[in-house]
């Protein structure tokens, strides 16, 4: 059976309560990426507290921070602040009982020069072995950003994937904006991908739209899920309970649920 997530709201926690249980569906928390809660003690704690007041899905995950956060910088300041960000996004998890961490590759597509993708695939490779050692009892996911190509997911993922903790999060509305079609992404990565994030949007723009309200090619999705994915959990990565119902009642009307 497909393990599905939403991404829960404090303030209508009852709600995407109520609708986890009729689905059975895990939750994505996305409190935690923000900095200013992050370098907020008292305010985490409370949110932290909150969600462990509660009766939560047996089944979750966190989205961990991303905001500038390059642990393959050359600044070493940069490196410093990255890193303590990603320890704060795992401690977080562990706290709150997730089973993954989310964090974005942040590759600049911008910067396309041999060496700068050969550092930045050796200083990721360096980085992310290091985590996954540490922290061997969590699933660390990285996922697809601004990356144009699957390429460098892919080499890097091929120095990673002996980690029994390491996956690929493919977010398939960011592949669907990229230079390849995103049933390349999903058939190259596919192997690594253990996660996935899934919303419409105009091919355009990254608009997070209800699954269906858009022009993502929604059959070519499932194909790709069955065929290479098929063991992947998906996040519906909408954020109002609108369009989580709008999401829900198309992957059901289509079968995939």
């Amino acid at each position: 059976m497909k393990q599905l997530l939403i991404i829960p709201k404090q303030d209508e926690l009852e709600e995407y309560l109520s609708v986890a249980e009729e689905y059975k569906l895990g939750f994505e928390y996305n409190d935690f990426f923000l900095p200013d809660l992050l370098d907020d003690e008292e305010k985490l704690k409370d949110v932290i507290a909150k969600y462990r007041a509660c009766e939560l899905p047996k089944y979750t995950t966190l989205h961990g921070a991303f905001f500038d956060v390059i642990p393959f910088s050359a600044d070493k300041r940069i490196q410093e602040i990255s890193d303590r960000r990603i320890r704060q996004s795992i401690e977080i998890a562990k706290e709150l009982g997730a089973k993954a961490v989310i964090f974005h590759t942040n590759y600049n597509p911008f910067l396309n020069s041999s060496a700068y993708m050969e550092s930045w695939l050796q200083s990721n490779a360096e980085y992310w072995s290091g985590i996954l050692k540490e922290y061997p009892d969590i699933n660390i996911y990285l996922e697809n950003m601004f990356d144009t190509t699957p390429d460098l997911m892919v080499a890097l993922s091929e120095q990673l994937c002996g980690y029994g903790n390491y996956g690929v999060c493919l977010d398939y509305a960011h592949a669907s904006l990229s230079d390849a079609e995103p049933a390349v992404w999903a058939e190259r990565l596919g192997k690594y991908v253990k996660h996935i994030h899934i919303n419409d949007n105009d091919l355009v723009s990254d608009l997070h739209l209800a699954w269906g309200d858009g022009k993502i090619n929604r059959e070519s999705f499932y194909r790709c899920y069955e065929r290479y994915m098929q063991d992947a959990t998906v996040l519906i990565e909408t954020s109002t309970m609108d369009n989580v119902k709008k999401s829900l009642e198309m992957l059901k009307k289509e079968n995939f649920i």
